[in-house]
């Protein structure tokens, strides 16, 4: 059985970094797989945080579609949030912002994702994640 989790407007990131010159490709953006590890990083520091569990294995990383590029110097604030609990596995939703630099303040939606990992033990197997009051 599965805990649903009711989505909340997540204003507190969980990763929140200016991006450097060597993170970008030959069109001078920064590149998506930097993006996408740091999604990845986000989603597991929501996890922990939610389930005071030392190890997760990302199993799963849904839909990454990029609406918006990255630049150089951008603030990127990545927010993650809790969507569902199962047994064993955790599925985090993480949305990417860009605060441009040097535009007062323009902020834009770069691209969200659904993160699953799963619980594992000091052996690698698959562990039952603790209910924990909310």
């Amino acid at each position: 059985m599965s805990e649903i989790i009711e989505p909340k407007s997540p204003r507190d990131p969980a990763i929140r970094i200016t991006l450097l010159p060597r993170d970008t490709n030959s069109a001078g953006t920064i590149f998506g797989g930097v993006i996408l590890s740091y999604i990845d990083m986000a989603g597991a520091i929501e996890a922990h945080r939610r389930t005071r569990m030392e190890r997760f294995v990302t199993v799963a990383m849904r839909e990454v579609i990029f609406h918006k590029p990255v630049f150089v110097g951008d603030l990127v604030s990545f927010y993650a949030e809790t969507v569902r609990i199962g047994t064993t596995s955790i599925t985090i939703r993480v949305i990417v912002e860009a605060e441009r630099v040097g535009t007062g303040r323009e902020e834009v939606r770069v691209t969200e994702a659904e993160v699953v990992y799963v619980a594992v033990d000091a052996n690698r197997q698959k562990t039952k994640i603790p209910r924990l009051p909310l």
